[in-house]
């Protein structure tokens, strides 16, 4: 099969597509015939070895976490799915070798959804990762209806998603981001402010007292001024620096895979109240490219490879 792996850490330039063998499936495993594949600022972080001590990892590495594609073989002990079913999922195992930018992918039961018919290839492919970090930030900083949720890099994949979870309930909404990216922001229903200089006064003149939760999706000076900005440190949630949001007395979130969660996700975006925004969608072999965006910073949305199956 192909795909795009590592056989050493290091930038972009270490990405090739590589020919390997067929993945073994295991009992509570799902062989996936990949259609799409999300790319997360994540992905060029373990390019980069910067993940080598949390996750056993082994070379070829194929990268990637994010899949949408159809059931080509299950595990012995898989009733859930059946060969010709269309999924998707945050593929994250225990380790590092089975990544999802692949035309087969193994993934874990506990990693996927089923994906509905109304629901594009590439939609799917980029919602999984950010879709439940967003939501599991959210339920750690007990956003709820009538807060008001400052949200870091709101313009970004996993920020534009937690504006429309949050508004969606009842929170309002005050996202930073760039100029550039204030209409989409106002389009979401959030109240954009710009990141940088100016920061923490553009925000309390719109919450003079205060916001009620942070969601800190960059870090930096962003995630060191927000304690100034919130009434209570302990609903500043981090997915970026643990030390620092612990220190605060806040919380930090290593999105989990979740089943149930994936599935309701995915249902917002088949009935409208979801949009995944996607900022570039490229053919598997450009993969180098797609980090190369990723790591520019400035990417509204998300980045999806497309995986194009070989014609029998």
């Amino acid at each position: 099969m192909r795909a795009i792996a590592i056989t050493t850490y290091g930038d972009a330039d270490v990405m090739s597509l590589q020919d390997l063998p067929e993945p073994l499936v295991g009992p509570d495993t799902v062989l996936v015939r990949v259609q799409a594949a999300g790319v997360n600022p994540v992905d060029t972080k373990v390019r980069a070895g910067y993940l080598q001590g949390a996750f056993p990892s082994h070379f070829p590495l194929v990268l990637g976490w994010d899949l949408a594609g159809v059931v080509e073989q299950v595990g012995p002990a898989v009733t859930e799915y059946a060969v010709g079913d269309e999924v998707l999922g945050y593929v994250r195992r225990d380790e590092l070798q089975h990544g999802t930018y692949a035309e087969l992918v193994p993934a874990p039961l506990r990693a996927l959804a089923p994906k509905p018919a109304g629901v594009s290839w590439t939609a799917a492919g980029g919602l999984p990762l950010a879709g439940l970090t967003a939501r599991q930030a959210l339920d750690a900083a007990m956003v709820s209806s009538g807060d008001t949720v400052l949200i870091h890099a709101a313009a970004g994949g996993v920020g534009g998603l937690a504006v429309q979870l949050a508004v969606g309930r009842g929170a309002r909404v005050i996202g930073t981001a760039g100029q550039g990216n204030h209409d989409y922001l106002r389009s979401l229903g959030a109240e954009p402010v710009t990141y940088g200089d100016g920061l923490a006064e553009a925000v309390r003149a719109l919450a003079p007292d205060g916001v009620d939760a942070v969601l800190d999706l960059i870090g930096g000076a962003a995630l060191a001024g927000s304690p100034s900005l919130v009434k209570d440190p302990a609903r500043i949630v981090s997915i970026i620096d643990p030390g620092t949001v612990l220190g605060m007395g806040g919380r930090y979130v290593f999105v989990r895979p979740d089943s149930a969660q994936l599935s309701e996700l995915v249902a917002m975006v088949a009935d409208g109240s979801l949009k995944v925004e996607i900022a570039h969608e490229l053919p598997l072999d450009e993969a180098a490219k797609a980090h190369r965006l990723s790591e520019e910073g400035h990417v509204r949305g998300k980045i999806v490879l497309r995986v194009d199956q070989p014609t029998v």
